[in-house]
């Protein structure tokens, strides 16, 4: 049974692949976990297809402030978690579904005191949680030979190890504290974009904040740990927005599905394990025209949903989802 939104009104943002979301998932029922609350784009569409609750998790205390004013207004059907969604079996169990709208969000973006974006000048900080190693941390005592392993293994920056020059050579003039120096520094690395292309700095922000935020780890922990705390014919919805997060979901949903297409014939005979998830579809669901003349955020998005089996829940093993992982991040 659908619900009325108590506040139809407040939304921040339009929730990605929300429509395909709730149609492939349908009917929308009991308990769902959705772990990366946000702005609650993805809670208010859950609660109203039918969801008899739904729990909202996020690292960042702002979005959980934010929430304040709209979230009484549904009651017990709605409960806020801190924490992060790796933890996530352990704030419910036996859940109906759990959603996973993965990067930055654009409430983090367009607050310039966040330090995300490089469009907007503030200090250098981009911690989702607030709490731990700032962005300016990394970029002002890692190593040059860690700044540039970060750079292209979690950005798949060409250029890392001129960038990881360059921001050596510049803070030892001068730390690097702000968004916008640091974007100037890696721009004038690289060659002036042609129109139509991203920015310089698109990159190495995004690997930056990456490092930040342990996000490859915490979306592998996240994906076992919704294995864990879903019941049978449970369902995982996974959205993601670059190539290097979507390939830990596509294996992981390969590997729990039985459908590993990366098996070499020269490696060891691994054992018969029970699939502990069927696909709804073996590839990703893409937005449509309509949602992307709605919302251009969505260009690159994808999405995958996997429906949960009577198996128990396997083990972890970051190598084999080719989980992207730096060997250590030196300090000066």
């Amino acid at each position: 049974m659908a619900h009325r939104d108590p506040d139809p009104d407040r939304q921040p943002h339009i929730p990605v692949l929300l429509r395909p979301i709730l149609a492939a998932c349908a009917p929308i029922e009991g308990v769902w976990l959705d772990g990366t609350f946000g702005a609650g784009g993805y809670t208010k569409g859950l609660l109203a297809a039918g969801a008899a609750q739904v729990i909202g998790v996020d690292r960042d205390p702002l979005a959980l402030q934010m929430a304040q004013p709209w979230a009484g207004a549904y009651g017990d059907r709605l409960r806020l978690v801190a924490g992060t969604f790796s933890l996530l079996d352990t704030y419910a169990e036996g859940l109906d579904g759990v959603v996973l709208d993965l990067g930055v969000s654009s409430m983090q973006l367009d607050l310039a005191e966040r330090g995300f974006s490089f469009l907007r000048d503030g200090p250098l900080d981009m911690r989702m949680s607030q709490e731990g190693e700032s962005a300016a941390d990394l970029v002002n005592t890692a190593e040059e030979g860690a700044l540039a392993d970060i750079l292209y293994v979690y950005g798949e920056e060409r250029a890392s190890r001129r960038i990881a020059r360059a921001i050596v050579k510049a803070r030892e003039q001068e730390p690097i504290t702000g968004t916008l120096r640091l974007a100037e520094i890696v721009a004038g690395c690289l060659p002036r974009p042609k129109p139509g292309q991203s920015h310089p700095a698109t990159r190495s922000f995004q690997a930056i904040r990456i490092a930040v935020n342990t996000e490859f780890s915490e979306l592998a922990e996240g994906l076992a740990a919704a294995e864990r705390a879903l019941r049978p014919g449970g369902k995982l919805a996974v959205v993601t927005f670059h190539s290097l997060e979507d390939r830990i979901a596509k294996r992981f949903f390969q590997l729990r599905s039985g459908h590993d297409s990366n098996a070499n014939r020269y490696a060891p005979a691994k054992a018969d394990t029970t699939p502990s998830f069927t696909l709804t579809t073996r590839r990703a669901i893409a937005p449509d025209d309509e949602e992307l003349a709605q919302n251009p955020r969505a260009r690159s998005a994808k999405l995958r949903i996997g429906i949960r089996t009577t198996a128990p829940a396997q083990p972890l093993d970051l190598a084999a989802l080719d989980v992207p992982m730096i060997r250590q991040k030196g300090r000066r």
